[in-house]
């Protein structure tokens, strides 16, 4: 899954694709260098950031997710809002990527259920203005699958089926490095709740701590493309069946790797 953010002020690529003809170029080229479906985004989830108008995520993604689908591209949305999932459907998105779960907007799930869409359930605890304050877990792993396993309750009881659901223990969100990094060791525990899995660590802040230089300045956004490489094999090894980056040729070539290992081992 390639990331096409249609927003001024994302973590590690604001404003580089705010205009809806350079969002579409880079939709394609995402493409073209291997993903297999592009997710549009209009709200940055970045820490800090504030809730932008429902009138401008409209304007910012569907256009985009117009313009791409009719080129052909599996498209995604990455939104927390009802509204925008429906639009975004109409425009041709065919998954619909909730960093909330449906807790943001409790009417998420009945429009997923409508639109028969892919519809990817992470792990969250609020928004990013406060959400490292609920950053506090005894065994993360543990209480994200218990969280995780609620909120599909909740879901498949507003008509979204099985089928649809794909899981995300969502890095990063309301989670300190440690918290991540426990996550990415804990993978097969969370293929074993019988979903599929996404994983979206692509250029996040616990990548950059991690390779910090000698004064512990972390690494730059930009500078962990190499780590999450890394991060796509593992996970891809540990059975993820998907992973959203930003870069997407070195990963959809990690992936491969990953998968050739996996055969050999089986034959082996």
């Amino acid at each position: 899954m390639g990331v096409v953010n249609v927003t001024p002020d994302s973590f590690s690529d604001g404003g580089q694709w705010f205009d809806v003809e350079t969002a579409v170029r880079h939709g394609l080229d995402l493409v073209r260098e291997g993903a297999d479906m592009v997710d549009v985004g209009g709200e940055s989830t970045r820490p800090g950031a504030t809730r932008v108008s429902l009138e401008e995520e409209l304007a910012r993604v569907v256009p985009v997710i117009r313009a791409l689908a009719a080129e052909g591209v599996t498209v995604s949305v990455d939104t927390m809002r009802a509204e925008v999932a429906r639009a975004a459907v109409e425009a041709g998105a065919r998954l619909v990527n909730d960093v909330s779960g449906g807790l943001a907007d409790p009417e998420m799930p009945r429009v997923v259920a409508a639109t028969g869409v892919t519809y990817v359930v992470m792990h969250w605890r609020g928004h990013s203005h406060d959400m490292y304050s609920r950053a506090v877990y005894a065994d993360v792993v543990t209480e994200v699958r218990e969280e995780l396993s609620k909120r599909v309750d909740l879901v498949l009881a507003e008509g979204v089926s099985h089928e649809q659901i794909v899981l995300d223990p969502g890095l990063g969100f309301a989670k300190h490095a440690k918290h991540s990094w426990a996550v990415l060791a804990g993978l097969p525990r969370l293929t074993e709740m019988g979903y599929p899995l996404l994983v979206g660590a692509s250029r996040k802040g616990f990548l950059g701590r991690l390779l910090a230089g000698p004064d512990g300045t972390p690494r730059p956004f930009s500078r962990s493309d190499d780590a999450t490489v890394a991060v796509t094999a593992l996970a891809a090894h540990a059975g993820a069946w998907c992973v959203r980056v930003h870069q997407v040729g070195p990963n959809a070539d990690a992936v491969r790797v990953a998968a050739a290992w996996k055969r050999a081992g089986a034959n082996t």
